[in-house]
């Protein structure tokens, strides 16, 4: 059996005592371990409580890196979306003035139409019909593809790998097609202006712009008349706007009437050259003669309501070689 003792002295500074404590080797080796022990426990407990800080200041960056990276891919998101919206108007803007200039081949009729006019009575569908539309459980399941994706961690940076894998992606495949449409739009401009530059004379008697300052309330096309009810061709544009409005030239062009007609009311019509005429009916007023040679923005008469009209309002035709065809096509600043 072990003898080994150990003698503590506990001295008291202020009144000089003194107190002995004797301890067995074995229960010194006892404390000494348990000491080791709590001391390990202590330090590993540390370490763990500097990580879980570590862990949450990780975090907290994670956080705030997601919140600008989602920020930033939304700014991308809109400059994308304008980036090719501008193309689309670009797009329709170049489609137009190919229409309204390369009119100096033989079947200019058809390239300054778009599509093919319906016949009479011929029912025109815009949407697709109701009984071809998938049912309500169809596209519940086809919406499950979105609802089952298990909720992003954003904590875990997975929001972060979710747009950087997905949106990011996307976003390069957009801008990839918009740079190679700004490409081909730029190349096409070019070679419409070369054309352009060639058929300064044909431009200038061509009508592009809309020759009074109101609203659309008639489309080019058949309708129902107001006055039959029969299914008839709407041969122009109705353009509401005050009596008195003044009536715009669309571009240079000779006047070939100036009268009241049964039908359009005071008519002024005008010959543009290249096949290309106008006409200006229902007018309250008219301010020029037949013969009068005009130049685009000349003021033709005033808006009114004479003829067979429902109101005061502009109708405005063109034709090519005497057939109408969609005003719409001929206004640019619209």
């Amino acid at each position: 059996m072990d003898k080994k003792k150990v003698t503590l002295f506990i001295v008291n500074n202020q009144s000089g005592g003194t107190h002995k404590i004797v301890l067995s080797a074995v229960w010194l080796k006892a404390l000494s371990f348990i000491c080791a022990v709590l001391i390990v426990i202590f330090a590993a407990g540390l370490v763990d409580y500097f990580g879980l800080l570590l862990q949450a200041m990780e975090n907290k960056r994670l956080k705030v890196e997601n919140a600008q990276l989602i920020k930033q891919f939304q700014i991308v998101e809109s400059k994308v979306s304008a980036l090719e919206n501008s193309l689309e108007r670009v797009k329709t803007f170049t489609s137009k003035l190919k229409l309204i200039t390369n009119i100096d081949s033989t079947d200019r009729i058809t390239k300054l139409t778009v599509g093919a006019k319906p016949s009479a009575g011929q029912q025109v569908e815009e949407y697709e019909p109701m009984e071809q539309r998938a049912d309500t459980e169809t596209l519940t399941k086809q919406d499950q593809v979105f609802v089952n994706k298990k909720p992003l961690n954003d904590q875990a940076g997975e929001l972060a790998q979710e747009v950087a894998d997905k949106d990011y992606a996307s976003l390069v495949i957009r801008i990839e097609r918009a740079v190679k449409e700004t490409q081909l739009k730029e190349q096409s401009v070019i070679d419409l202006w070369e054309g352009l530059s060639e058929r300064q004379s044909l431009l200038s008697a061509t009508p592009n712009i809309k020759p009074a300052k109101g609203w659309f309330t008639s489309r080019f096309g058949y309708r129902m008349s107001p006055f039959s009810g029969k299914s008839i061709l709407h041969a122009g544009l109705d353009i509401a706007a005050a009596p008195g409005s003044p009536v715009y030239a669309p571009a240079d062009g000779v006047v070939t009437f100036a009268s009241y007609d049964e039908g359009y009311g005071k008519l002024v019509s005008v010959d543009h050259g290249y096949g290309v005429s106008t006409r200006f009916g229902h007018m309250s007023q008219i301010y020029v003669q037949v013969g009068q040679r005009i130049t685009k923005w000349d003021v033709l008469g005033a808006v009114g309501n004479t003829g067979r009209s429902t109101g005061p309002h502009l109708h405005y035709e063109v034709r090519i070689n005497g057939t109408p065809v969609d005003p719409i096509n001929y206004i640019l600043d619209e």
